[in-house]
């Protein structure tokens, strides 16, 4: 029979493009005359029966906001098979059928288990800045993120330059580079360091000597968070030990990156993918992610997209070594 309830909810870190999301699931709903509840504060609010009855209305004005106006929450109660239970049993009073949940791989994971314990269908749509799940080219929020990243490298140069400065900068990607490697790029840093590749201080040392004989007034490293070297004040220390030309200093962008108006493509992108996820629990799909490859909506089961990693562009990063002379 065809399903008549849906749900959507945001989970995990927030990211810029999940309202555009929320605005076009509860809307493509309502255009295919199912109706549509809003969960509050993800798997937490699941439990809790947290819900809201979504109309048109409810997402009016919301495309350009950051954040998510349903909230979101990392829930530990959801790990259990009895915080499941209880998930199960309000969904089952409410009517709900299926849902739409916007959020990362511990998001994924969990709403695969769900489905295997009570049959409850989930179509995800990768709302993460990390941009680390494997069935998309570009994850909600990353575009956004980088973009604000670089706004504020472009300001910290302008000091730089001012002062004879190096600056560590330190972004956000946890266990991926991602973030990283982009604004390396495209705030002219002169290095990056990322999990995914060995730091090597001698070479980073070698790349920032080499400006400093060649006259650079300045120089930027940007140090992906959680790097096996330590973050950007461990590595700066660690140079500074051996190279001390330039006067240093260290910056962590921090949440920063995860706020703020979304960009246009992450806009775009929240509208495309949050249609297709409503569509595709019409059709009785479960378990899969909905991402943009190539400019087409791709699905992608769960299971491969929380294990399959993304691999970092190798000619990336030789573009970083290449525009760093």
């Amino acid at each position: 029979m065809p399903i008549k309830k849906i749900a959507v909810m945001t989970s995990g870190g927030d990211s810029p493009g999940m309202n555009a999301c929320i605005r076009a699931v509860v809307r493509t709903a309502i255009y295919n005359n199912l109706e549509v509840y809003g969960v509050y504060r993800g798997y937490e609010g699941m439990i809790d029966g947290d819900f809201v009855k979504m109309e048109s209305h409810n997402v009016s004005n919301i495309i350009q906001r950051g954040g998510t106006i349903l909230k979101t929450a990392r829930s530990k109660r959801f790990m259990e098979k009895e915080g499941r239970q209880k998930a199960y049993e309000r969904l089952k009073v409410a009517g709900i059928e299926g849902f739409v949940a916007i959020g990362g791989d511990g998001t994924f994971r969990g709403a695969t288990i769900f489905e295997e314990e009570f049959g409850i269908n989930c179509i995800g749509v990768p709302g993460t800045i990390d941009n680390d799940l494997y069935g998309t080219d570009f994850t909600l929020g990353f575009d956004t993120a980088v973009n604000t990243a670089v706004d504020a490298i472009d300001k910290i140069r302008d000091t730089a330059d001012a002062h004879n400065r190096l600056f560590f900068v330190e972004v956000m990607g946890r266990d991926a580079g991602f973030i990283a490697l982009s604004c390396a790029i495209g705030g002219g840093a002169e290095a990056v360091v990322i999990p995914e590749t060995p730091t090597n201080i001698e070479n980073l040392i070698d790349v920032l000597e080499r400006g400093w004989y060649h006259k650079k007034s300045s120089a930027i490293v940007i140090v992906s968070e959680h790097d096996e070297a330590g973050g950007a004040f461990e590595i700066a220390k660690k140079v500074n030990a051996k190279f001390n030309e330039y006067d240093t200093r260290v910056t962590v962008l921090g949440h920063i990156q995860r706020g703020g108006n979304p960009t246009v493509r992450d806009r775009i992108l929240g509208s495309t993918l949050g249609m297709a996820a409503v569509e595709a629990l019409m059709e009785g799909k479960k378990n899969m992610m909905a991402g943009m490859i190539n400019g087409e909506v791709v699905f992608t089961p769960f299971a491969n997209a929380t294990k399959h990693h993304m691999e970092i562009n190798q000619q990336m990063l030789k573009l970083v070594e290449i525009l760093s002379l």
